[in-house]
């Protein structure tokens, strides 16, 4: 089972436009209502590739209780702390090109009790999960060592953590010891504080991740694919997509990949590239199914070619 904690969760709108023009009335060829927020993200597509799952997530409002319907109707169990203010609403706008452009709202501010208690959830609700993502943005009201103090009490509990947050909740966290971290290129970049140009450089600052306090990091490239660096070694996978129809979640989708896939080593990284590439295909923030994944067409290599230029050099 996968226990997933989202501070921050939202409810999805996503609509396809034609294109996107400052200005104009858009007409939607399609739209879509989801569940958001990454650690819900991990649970449904989690609850996707037939697995058990629970989210812990503050709710409140009319969003709130839409987000745990529809949650419960996907295959979700949800643990819900109830907070006085309203969970925020996302919008998404998806051109033909899969050009993604969103608008997110910060979110409620929690009380010092909400936090307390969403904290305490994490520990009583953790029961003996595989593993606990703990996931997304933090709201206000919570401090950067939010994060920290869930790790602790997740991996307290005997469980695994897995956390893919960014900024400074992420390197206070490393203190705690998560099993796993999830950053993107530009994440990795900020955390060490330097710009990466190559694989080379990637698996240096995963490594410098790694010495601070993080068993492993799971990084994501975009374009040039994922790297995986942890006691087992170093790998880097692709899966090549012809074509983009929502990038939303994908990462999510790729995270509950590697988390399903038992979380460690060259396989657990080949099921998240199956993942993400499979929920780049999907509409809006749909998590994919096993029918939807394409495992053949992912590649995987140890000790890859430090000196292989990144399409898109990270930027701290």
């Amino acid at each position: 089972m996968i226990l997933t904690v989202t501070p921050n969760p939202s409810l999805d709108r996503t609509y396809e436009v034609p294109s996107l023009g400052r200005g104009a009335v858009l007409r939607a060829t399609g739209d879509r209502v989801d569940p958001g927020g990454k650690g819900v993200n991990v649970s449904r597509a989690v609850a996707a590739a037939g697995g058990l799952t629970t989210a812990v997530l503050p709710l409140g409002g009319s969003a709130g209780a839409l987000i745990a319907e529809l949650l419960g109707m996907q295959g979700v169990d949800v643990t819900a702390v109830t907070i006085s203010g309203q969970t925020r609403s996302n919008i998404a706008l998806v051109e033909p090109d899969g050009t993604l452009t969103k608008i997110n709202a910060p979110g409620p501010e929690l009380t010092g009790e909400e936090s307390a208690l969403l904290l305490e959830t994490v520990r009583t609700a953790a029961g003996h999960p595989d593993w606990i993502a703990a996931c997304g943005s933090l709201p206000g009201g919570l401090a950067p060592d939010w994060y920290t103090d869930a790790v602790a009490r997740g991996r307290g509990a005997g469980a695994r953590v897995a956390l893919d947050t960014s900024g400074p909740a992420l390197t206070a966290a490393l203190a705690a010891g998560p099993d796993l971290v999830k950053p993107n290129a530009p994440e990795l970049a900020q955390a060490v504080g330097r710009p990466l140009a190559t694989l080379g450089d990637a698996v240096r600052a995963a490594q410098e991740l790694r010495s601070r306090g993080a068993g492993a990091v799971l990084a994501s490239l975009g374009a040039d694919g994922q790297l995986l660096v942890s006691a087992e070694g170093t790998f880097h996978g692709t899966a090549p997509v012809t074509a983009v129809r929502s990038d939303v979640g994908a990462g999510d989708a790729s995270l509950a990949g590697f988390l399903i896939a038992g979380g460690t080593g060259p396989k657990a990284l080949a099921s998240a590239l199956a993942h993400g590439a499979a929920a780049v295909r999907l509409p809006g923030s749909a998590m994919p199914t096993p029918a939807d994944l394409r495992p053949e067409d992912v590649r995987i290599t140890q000790d890859p070619p430090a000196e292989l230029r990144l399409s898109r050099p990270a930027l701290p």
